[in-house]
């Protein structure tokens, strides 16, 4: 049973690229192979650490977003996902005190730590320092006060030298060396143009890398130390609750004896691998009974779909193969063409698009994407422009897009949303049941939309 008191840790460095990625999931796994139940976490709107972690605890990887969410729901979700753990380890986003540009500490790792009271552990990239770490190190533990930094894990450290000159310059900061990784160009993660390749494409690989990961965080850290640091929190605000995916008593749905609700299939496999754990719980919870296809290896929708769900992933890697699959392709027009609901995020956009990069897709819309150089990325602020199967008109929520692809829309679809980010613009397509867009956002923030969806599957 979970309590407020759950023993966590936040993994945090001074900058990407410093290897929070390997620290924080091979604890996760050398936690997990201490006969811990862990839970796994990652600031920020990340979809592919959460793959990694999931390998490395057995438990569904989940995301705590305080821009997608609110500051307010961090708290009752990591209580969620932390329910019947002995030890939650939560991974950092870019720098300690990097967040939503302009907003100031807004989804910050620095922000999530200090919401949670959780102690933070810096791994810092030693690889080309060695006395400058001590002015690095007490730069970041004293920026913010109300930030406890409990311990530092140096990583690619060259040599026994080299650690000692580190360890010697950080005697003064006071504080603790509790991991020192030596340099192991073995324990890498391949990555291509959206970042890491998501371990459900390389499984069996992904596996190997966690155990790899976790190998080396063993060998190299103190773990009793860590997980006494972990024991060390601080209790969570007064009146902290798990949040839950069951809707107020007013608003659950009435189901009759023995008969299931609305099928809702959800689009999963290598090429649809972006998903938060939340949505098909509050899917379920409003009603729906959940099954997820691969639209690679399916050639048809599962019997009695009702509504169609396709988050993000890589379609624009696996176009070929999704194009090849003629039969599912047909069969989502069809569902489609039929007014049922169907909810598309970014990936799933353009797998309802006519053609993805010259190959035929589902052709649900009339609108062609194509790859691009350009990287678009951010968080958005969106209002819904008008009804649709997931909001009514004037619903606020927030986004996340994250993208090298462009949609150029022909006819027939209203927008669905507009948006306030680097500039303001209406986006994404409303057409008959179909919600389709490129922003990626949390329904935790907004659980109204699942039970709007869901009712539309059960009346549609």
């Amino acid at each position: 049973m979970v309590t407020p008191s759950t023993p966590r840790l936040v993994v945090a460095a001074p900058s990407s690229g410093s290897g929070k990625t390997t620290v924080a999931t091979g604890l996760m796994a050398a936690f997990a192979a201490r006969g811990l139940a862990v839970s796994a976490h990652k600031v920020g709107p990340d979809y592919i650490d959460p793959g990694y972690h999931s390998l490395a605890t057995g438990r569904p990887g989940r995301n705590l977003d305080a821009y997608l969410c609110g500051p307010d729901l961090i708290a009752p979700l990591f209580l969620h996902g932390a329910r019947g753990c002995d030890l939650a380890v939560v991974e950092g986003v870019m720098g300690l005190y990097d967040g939503a540009a302009g907003e100031g500490e807004l989804a910050s790792t620095a922000q999530v730590a200090k919401l949670l009271r959780a102690p933070v552990v810096l791994v810092v990239d030693a690889s080309a320092q060695s006395r400058s770490v001590a002015a690095l190190v007490h730069g970041f533990v004293s920026w913010d006060p109300l930030v406890r930094v409990g311990g530092v894990i140096l990583n690619k450290v060259g040599s026994e030298r080299h650690e000692e000159l580190l360890r010697e310059a950080l005697d003064s900061v006071g504080v603790p060396v509790l991991g020192v990784l030596r340099r192991a160009p073995s324990v890498s993660t391949p990555a291509r143009h959206l970042g890491l390749v998501p371990a459900a494409e390389r499984r069996a690989a992904a596996l190997d890398a966690v155990a790899e990961m976790a190998a080396l965080v063993a060998r190299g850290c103190d773990l009793p130390a860590l997980e006494r640091l972990a024991r060390a929190a601080g209790p969570l605000p007064a009146g902290s609750a798990p949040w839950s995916p069951e809707p107020p008593a007013h608003d659950r749905p009435s189901r009759s004896p023995g008969r299931p609700g609305p099928r809702v299939a959800v689009a999963g496999g290598p090429a649809f691998t972006f998903s938060y754990a939340e949505h098909t719980e509050l899917l379920a919870a409003a009603g729906a009974e959940i099954v997820t296809f691969d639209p690679l290896r399916d050639g048809r929708l599962p019997d009695g779909t009702a509504g169609l769900v396709v988050g993000g992933g890589f379609p624009e890697v696996y176009a070929a193969e999704l194009s090849a699959n003629e039969p599912l392709r047909e069969a989502v027009a069809r569902l489609a063409a039929s007014g049922a609901p169907v909810a598309a995020e970014c990936a799933g956009l353009l797998y309802l698009c006519r053609e993805l990069d010259g190959q035929p897709m589902c052709g649900v819309l009339d609108a062609g994407a194509r790859m691009t150089e350009r990287l678009t990325l951010g968080y958005r602020d969106a209002v819904a422009v008008g009804d649709s199967v997931l909001a009514g008109a004037g619903t606020r929520m927030r986004g996340h897009e994250f993208h090298r692809t462009v949609v150029e829309p022909g006819a027939g679809a209203a927008p669905a949303w507009g948006v306030r980010g680097p500039e303001r613009r209406v986006e994404g397509f409303v057409q008959r049941g179909v919600h389709a867009s490129y922003l990626h956002t949390h329904w935790a923030s907004e659980p109204g939309v699942a039970r709007r969806f869901v009712e539309r599957c059960r009346t549609s």
